[in-house]
């Protein structure tokens, strides 16, 4: 059995849509008896909707940078946790005060707050019918559930890249920052893409498959280097310089594979 790894931002999901060729290879390469499924950034509730939009079949789920595990039914498997103290610090930090908004992700719920035009968190959530809970600042560090990760938004890319560099600096015993173009998410400590797929690997009970993960961006860096992953060809060069290989797409990647 071999599975697959996407990510979904720039990887499976391109210029606002995800293509039948990508639907395609996905059901393609599941009746030829292997797994398939998402790992993202984004939280669960926002991702499922759209997967299941655009008709894309899938056996698991590995959200929020692997900060939350689930089957393809939405039992939870594995949820790491940000101390509540480390969170009500680093939304005191300058550079991440510029954030777009805060958005903590809990297992159904994101809460959030300072929020500010130019946020698109609020726009997802209404396009695809997610709920947010508003919550104040004061609250940030007393949350009624875990945390898992903390996900801001800047206007440049730039900006992203130096508040992680400070909020690893400062709070690197805690938390891990990964930018992912002006998007910036951070995860507890030792939580990352790689992480998330060993994990799944084992909560699955999958270990020994073929692991074939596909990423473009920073944040898909760690899974890519420890599993020999792939990336497409719209893809930065910075990114393709780490990939074993580049696809025109992940259905073709997956055809390749099959």
């Amino acid at each position: 059995m071999k599975v697959a790894a996407s990510d979904y931002d720039g990887t499976l999901f391109r210029q606002q849509t995800i293509a039948e060729e990508d639907v395609q290879g996905v059901r393609d390469w599941r009746r030829a008896g292997h797994k398939f499924g998402v790992v993202s950034g984004r939280d669960y509730g926002m991702l499922i909707p759209q997967l299941h939009h655009y008709g894309v079949e899938y056996d698991y789920a590995v959200c929020n940078n692997g900060g939350i595990i689930r089957d393809q039914d939405g039992k939870v498997m594995y949820q790491g946790e940000i101390p509540p103290e480390a969170l009500a610090g680093i939304i005191r930090e300058p550079l991440v005060r510029h954030s777009f908004h805060f958005a903590f992700s809990a297992v159904d719920t994101t809460y959030i707050c300072h929020e500010f035009d130019g946020s698109w968190i609020k726009r997802e959530a209404q396009e695809w019918d997610f709920p947010l809970v508003a919550i104040t600042e004061d609250q940030a560090g007393s949350l009624p559930e875990k945390v898992h990760q903390l996900s801001l938004g800047f206007p440049e890319p730039e900006q992203s890249v130096a508040c992680a560099a400070v909020v690893n600096e400062h709070f690197g015993a805690h938390v891990h920052a990964f930018p992912n173009g002006c998007s910036l998410d951070i995860t507890p400590a030792g939580v990352s893409k790689e992480q998330g797929l060993y994990k799944l690997l084992a909560v699955m009970g999958w270990e020994g498959a073929e692991l074939y993960p596909i990423g473009d961006e920073t944040n898909d860096l760690p899974m890519l280097e420890a599993f020999g992953g792939y990336t497409v060809d719209t893809a930065r060069e910075a990114i393709k310089a780490h990939a074993r290989q580049s696809f025109s797409s992940v259905g073709a990647m997956l055809e390749h594979f099959k």
